[in-house]
């Protein structure tokens, strides 16, 4: 939300009276912000936010132990809504009890508002009334920083809707279409290798039968290949600097992945269009088939096709969904979210962060998480 050239001014009482899911207002100084629909996304937790409703939150965003990146603040700026009354005699007490959970939590240190840079839609440097796909290329040396700036707002590629619905997904989706690919690969495989006709051959004299029981390992196999090449891509290809004098590879490079990092929660491009994911995969399958006999190679694959899978539901999760505290899956929630706001050339892992170590991209961890 942009702020308006005349700020509504609240009370603190009516500032404090905004302190549920529905209604979620905190402030920044005398700079009031509705949250509301940040909670559900919020890494660390909506209950971590909804116990400082109507209070103060400069010293969370400072820390210790977590100091927010400048992309969150300014990601924060967007919720703006005015200005709180510094004339008002009313105490800024919250009307609703305290939970348990939040008893322990330190009355915040009251400090003056952080004037980072907002994000503003009237001067950025595209027009977000057009489509964006055509923009990006003329920004040049400035893209790498715009794109890496991220708003809370849907992006609109293309004029035609055609096009624009090509580039949109549901993430059902791409269960619904690779899974019972999965499945049919999967028997076909076990029943291929029953019949002790397939063999790997370790050199031009010596070869070992791949029997039945093998397949569990080999689909298990191929499902751990696959977090390395997600690493991989995501690294060399998605993480790509284009050239700033090249308008065509801004461009690609913006459809293929920096969409992502300017709009990291927009639902509809959190998972890979199955359409647009096909050719990849066949060339894949090509692939692992000329290295590989018939049986080995679909057995990989499929277990590869398994784990993109996983890695397009774990990748939507870590963006939408709310995992518990302390879990694997929220300590993977707010390294992801880290490598979005903050270190945007390391944390390349999405399922796992296994490859980011030996190949000394990882995120340093923290004391403790309260993430942006």
């Amino acid at each position: 939300m942009t702020p308006s050239l005349s700020p509504r001014v609240f009370s603190r009482k009516e500032v404090a009276q905004h302190c549920t899911k529905d209604s979620c207002w905190v402030l920044l100084g005398t700079r009031v912000y509705d949250v509301s629909g940040f909670l559900r996304l919020h890494p660390g937790g909506e209950t971590l936010i909804l116990s400082r409703s109507g209070t103060d939150i400069a010293g969370a965003l400072d820390g210790p132990p977590h100091r927010h990146s400048e992309n969150a603040r300014r990601w924060m700026e967007q919720y703006y809504i005015g200005e709180v009354d510094r004339n008002s005699a009313t105490t800024t007490q919250t009307l609703r009890k305290r939970r348990k959970a939040s008893e322990h939590t330190e009355e915040e240190e009251q400090m003056p508002a952080t004037r980072c840079s907002k994000v503003d839609l009237q001067t950025d440097l595209v027009d977000w009334q057009k489509p964006l796909a055509w923009q990006v290329g003329h920004l040049g040396e400035k893209y790498d920083t715009w794109v890496h700036q991220p708003v809370d707002r849907p992006i609109r590629f293309f004029q035609s809707e055609l096009m624009e619905a090509t580039t949109k997904t549901s993430w059902y989706m791409v269960p619904l279409v690779w899974m019972p690919l999965v499945l049919y690969l999967s028997w076909y495989c076990y029943t291929t290798l029953a019949q002790e006709k397939t063999r790997l051959f370790l050199t031009k004299e010596y070869s070992i039968i791949v029997h039945w029981y093998c397949f569990p390992f080999l689909f298990l196999l191929g499902m751990f290949m696959w977090t390395f090449i997600e690493y991989c891509i995501h690294r060399f290809l998605f993480h790509m600097r284009p050239p700033a004098h090249n308008y065509y590879l801004i461009t690609l490079h913006f459809l293929l992945h920096g969409q992502h990092h300017k709009s990291p929660f927009d639902g509809a491009r959190l998972v890979f269009p199955p359409g647009l994911a096909s050719p990849v995969i066949g060339g894949f399958y090509l692939l692992f088939s000329q290295i590989f006999p018939a049986g080995v190679s679909q057995s990989l694959f499929v277990g590869g096709l398994c784990g993109y899978v996983v890695y397009d539901l774990i990748h939507y999760y870590l963006h939408y969904g709310s995992p518990k505290q302390g879990s694997y899956m929220h300590k993977l929630k707010a390294y992801h979210v880290k490598h979005h706001f903050e270190h945007q050339r390391a944390g390349f892992g999405i399922t796992t962060t296994l490859w980011d170590h030996p190949f000394n991209t990882a995120i340093p961890d923290e004391p403790t998480e309260r993430a942006d």
